[in-house]
Formats: C-alpha cells, structure tokens, sequence
C-alpha cells in the first residue's frame, strides 16, 4: 500500500513537471532568438571624387552579425569588388579609374523595435524593423588610373595606386524578419543604403580638389540564424 502511494506521489509530482515545462515552453514562444547570423550580400556603389561622371559598379559581402537582442546588432562585414568611375574621352578633365577594393568594417546597429512598444499597433510593428548603423571602415585601394589627360595635352593628376584608407559608414536599413515553426527569426532579409565618409582621398587614386573621396552603396542581403537560442524581454512577432 505504501509503494503504491509513494508511486502515485512521484507520478503526480512528474506530471506537474512536465505541464509546467510545456507551459513555460509556450509562453517562450515568439521570445527566443539565435544570437548570431551568417550574412552574404551584393550592392550597387558609386564613387563621389575627383573623377567627374559617376559609374555603379557591383561588390559582394559577408558578415557575421552578433545579436545583444533582436533590435540591438553587432557586425563584422567584409566587402569586395570594384568601384569606379569617369571617362577618359567624354569628361572635360579626361580623368578615369578602377579601384579593385577589399573593405573591413564594423558597425553597430539599433533598430526602431529597441525603442517603440510595437505590440498595439500594426503600423509601429511594421516600423520595428527600420535601424541606423555606423562604425568604422578599413579601405584596401588598388587603383588603375590615367595620370595624364587624354583630352588637355600635358595635363596631369596626381595620386597613389595603393593605398590603404579609414572611412565612416552611415547606414539606414531595413530588415525583414521571418520565423520558422517556433516563431524564432530565423531568415532575415536586409535592405539598406550607406554612405562612406572617407578619411582620405585615395578611393579614386587621384589627389586633388578639397573635398575628400566619398562612397555610397545600396545593399541586399540575406542573413542566416545560428547559435544558442535566447529570449527576449518582449515578443519578437506579433
């Protein structure tokens, strides 16, 4: 008789074990997030420098993003590609380059979910997923470029065919989010548009003017979920 209570007991006992594990569970759902990403990418670039016309030229990039929460992001990226510009026959100075580039950058990035209660309004949980994102930028320049116009007899610019640059990345973005069966986002779509501040004048290899080189870039990515899940204060989707 005793075995048999001690055994209803420990049957009890396990069975409200396990209802309060599968509730906790289920009130995990929509949570939890991995807290990192694997992110591969193209953009479109366009180079604002001593070079007159403008071309876009196509570049790739992987990054590695570490996720503090869903809306607050840490990202290494690396990017490569060619970025160039002018014409040698049609632009008045005669001036045209191709810069074969490798760029290292890290940025963070906070997105509008951070800041907003997102939970009560449809328009303020479409708007969670906009962010800004700034950091630091390392340019590795190798440029080809005509020194000597082929327009202006004797007329020559000069400038550096390697080189190696800091910029500032001012970005703004948008990250769709998509969740698998356990409301855990675990695909994300990034759309954005950066401006690069160069510190020096060097992207286009030529060394004139006043102003420094500038860089935009418009960027499609896809980035994928990884690593230990964990939960958030909030939920993620709603």
């Amino acid at each position: 008789m005793l075995m048999i209570k001690n055994l209803t007991l420990k049957t009890l006992i396990l069975t409200i074990f396990m209802c309060f594990t599968v509730l906790v569970s289920k009130a995990q759902l929509g949570y939890n997030y991995n807290q990192f990403d694997f992110g591969i990418g193209v953009g479109a670039d366009q180079v604002y420098g001593d070079a007159q016309s403008i071309t876009t030229t196509g570049t790739v990039h992987v990054s590695l993003n570490y996720n503090q929460t869903p809306f607050i992001n840490y990202i290494l990226e690396v990017q490569g590609g060619k970025l160039q510009g002018g014409n040698e026959y049609k632009d008045s100075s005669g001036r045209q380059f191709s810069n074969s580039f490798t760029a290292f950058l890290f940025r963070a990035q906070v997105q509008a979910g951070e800041l907003i209660d997102y939970s009560e309004s449809p328009f303020a949980n479409a708007m969670k997923n906009f962010y800004l994102s700034s950091g630091v930028g390392y340019i590795v320049n190798h440029v080809t470029a005509n020194r000597y116009s082929f327009l202006i007899p004797g007329y020559y610019t000069p400038g550096k065919n390697s080189s190696n640059e800091i910029f500032i990345p001012a970005r703004i973005g948008y990250e769709f989010k998509f969740f698998n069966q356990y409301n855990i986002p675990n695909l994300k779509v990034d759309i954005a548009y950066q401006y690069n501040f160069v510190m020096g004048d060097d992207i286009d290899g030529y060394e004139t003017g006043k102003s420094k080189d500038k860089f935009s870039q418009f960027t499609i990515g896809l980035k994928f979920a990884f690593g230990a899940l964990t939960s958030y204060r909030k939920s993620i989707q709603f």
